[in-house]
């Protein structure tokens, strides 16, 4: 019986072959390294880095290695300064070295598919480019797999290397526009034990959760909602307002089969009302990825530079980066820092006049943080007159509604606030939001509105919540102590993951180095029917450990925790080095 070829990371027990191959290959093999009396070889970063290991059966067959940023140096600073190779300074880069492979398995299919496993681990850990030292003899298969010198040449011993690099989504895009058919093939024999899917989604992002197809997207099997718990997006816990609800079933058969007000006359005239805004700095869309798509299509070609918070909304990047070809640059933000913006380092950055597009999500989805409005106005009075301003609200209302910034927008051609009605308002399914312009802006963005952009349905529901706010407002205080409590139970169950909250209806939390990846805990607690999200694709700031939660009702808090005891117990080795912490603070009775 043929045996698959498996892909895994490295155990402790490859560890010793890795070392003894490198030594036989790079040493006694190619000369590059003086032979070593033990018969292996080693370097500084190997405790750091990771290595993909290729095996069938007993056999190991090739490694490749991968050396991550958060490590804060690569095996290319031995050779060269960061003022001469200045991509090592950038954020969100991968080092991929030493693909080694067992002589005998050299015209296999190993090499190509350590290439494309390391590619794939590098994705979902959120990186964005990736860098390499291709020995010259082989760069014919560097070049083909898409990478590209930089235009600088390495010595080590007897060998040269090209130093070579490449864009993640690019190419990630143009080994599955080339190599697709011989992937799928490959695909069926590979034992593939890594912790991220073979194959990206066609479009590159996650949109959404997984939580639906467990229910079944078909619509055939509505029961299992009652059995899964859906933590992976950040629909409200809650149901809508009496009122919402009374609309929807007034004449159910009326609402589905009757055209709606053709331009959502109406609800923009209660959103006007609410908000206290003129109508004609409005325009509305279902939902704000609408929104977000035709804007940014109508603004942005692909000599547009924008600046996106990282880590920040996916689908901002998606737009941006794949859809319209952006060149996109990430204003980092910082654990150390809280994951808050640093005013000062965000003007500075912004201040040069080279962005066409800055992007705020505030509170920022996935960190939770909330920049005050004050300092947001500072910034953007100061900013260069030609930077526009997106900022995102769809999460203010579990900060605090005045401190919206959509006064401004109504009345500065650079700001536009684009909130969602989706999260705040519990109508995710209705797909509803709408964003506020200046009037000549926001009547450009109209006149590209198609017909009825809102269903009648989401009208109805949409008009009836704007018409509630004291529900939403006590709603949005008990999603405070709910979130409160799950930080807790969650603290509570094992003395090294961190918990961070933020202000919205969701928390994150960081599994400790040496542990699970996040993408392991997600999969152990879709077994209890738990969903939850995996951020390390999102930004490599995350490394790989930080799960998202969303908030939901105490029952289905109660399940989040049991799910994520249950994963921990399997997966994550006793440890008291740590204690419970919240927002990195040790809680009461943890070791210090």
């Amino acid at each position: 019986m043929r045996r698959h070829l498996q892909l895994r990371v490295a155990t402790p027990e490859d560890r010793e072959w890795l070392h003894e191959l490198r030594h036989r290959v790079y040493a006694q093999e190619l000369g590059q390294h003086v032979p070593d009396p033990t018969g292996r070889l080693r370097d500084g970063l190997d405790g750091d880095n990771v290595y993909l290991v290729a095996a069938r059966g007993a056999d190991r067959i090739g490694f490749v290695s991968l050396t991550p940023p958060w490590l804060g140096r690569y095996a290319l600073d031995k050779y060269l300064t960061r003022d001469e190779l200045p991509l090592l300074s950038e954020g969100g880069l991968f080092e991929v070295r030493i693909l080694t492979v067992e002589p005998r398995w050299r015209a296999s299919a190993a090499a190509p598919l350590l290439m494309y496993a390391a590619l794939r681990w590098i994705a979902s850990r959120g990186g964005r480019r990736m860098v390499a030292m291709g020995r010259t003899e082989l760069l014919g298969m560097y070049l083909a797999a898409g990478l590209r010198p930089v235009g600088r040449t390495v010595h080590s011993g007897a060998l040269t290397f090209e130093v070579l690099t490449g864009n993640v989504t690019e190419l990630t895009m143009a080994t599955m526009d080339r190599y697709r058919t011989t992937l799928e093939r490959l695909r069926s024999g590979v034992d593939w034990q890594l912790d991220m899917p073979f194959a990206p989604r066609p479009d590159g992002c996650e949109h959404g959760g997984a939580s639906f197809t467990a229910i079944g997207t078909d619509f055939r099997s509505l029961h299992r909602r009652h059995q899964v718990v859906a933590a992976d997006v950040l629909d409200a816990w809650f149901p809508p307002a009496p009122g919402v609800r009374a609309a929807l079933a007034e004449d159910p058969a009326w609402a589905a089969r009757t055209s709606p007000p053709t331009g959502a006359e109406g609800l923009l005239a209660e959103i006007a009302a609410a908000r206290g805004l003129p109508e004609e700095t409005l325009a509305v869309g279902a939902g704000s990825s609408d929104l977000i798509f035709r804007a940014f299509g109508q603004w942005l070609t692909p000599e547009s530079r924008v600046l996106l918070m990282d880590p920040g909304y996916g689908e901002y990047a998606h737009v941006t980066e794949r859809v319209i070809g952006c060149r996109v640059d990430r204003f980092r933000l910082r654990r150390e820092d809280g994951w808050r913006i640093d005013p000062a380092r965000l003007a500075a950055a912004v201040g040069a006049g080279r962005y066409d597009l800055v992007v705020v999500v505030n509170p920022n989805n996935p960190t939770g943080r909330h920049a005050p409005a004050a300092e947001l106005r500072s910034l953007i009075a100061a900013a260069p007159a030609a930077t526009r301003w997106w900022i995102d609200e769809a999460y203010l209302g579990y900060a605090d509604p005045t401190e919206s910034l959509a006064g401004l927008a109504a009345t500065d051609p650079r700001v536009v606030v684009c909130t969602s009605l989706s999260k705040m308002y519990a109508l995710s399914g209705m797909r509803a939001a709408y964003l506020v312009a200046e009037p000549a802006t926001a009547a450009r963005l109209r006149r590209w509105t198609p017909p009825w952009p809102v269903s009648l349905p989401a009208q109805l529901a949409a008009v009836a919540a704007l018409r509630d706010p004291a529900y939403y407002s006590d709603r949005w205080l008990r999603t405070h102590a709910l979130r409160r409590r799950l930080a807790a139970d969650l603290a509570g169950l094992d003395e090294t993951v961190m918990i961070e909250e933020g202000v919205a209806n969701f928390l994150n939390v960081t599994l400790p180095y040496g542990g699970p990846s996040a993408a392991q805990v997600v999969d152990e607690c879709r077994r209890h029917n738990v969903y939850l999200r995996d951020l390390s694709p999102l930004s490599p700031e995350y490394e790989g450990r930080t799960v998202r939660v969303a908030v939901k009702d105490t029952a289905e808090n109660a399940c989040i925790v049991a799910a994520f005891q249950a994963a921990l117990e399997i997966l994550l080795p006793r440890s008291a080095a740590l204690g419970p912490r919240i927002d990195g603070v040790p809680v009461a009775g943890s070791a210090r």
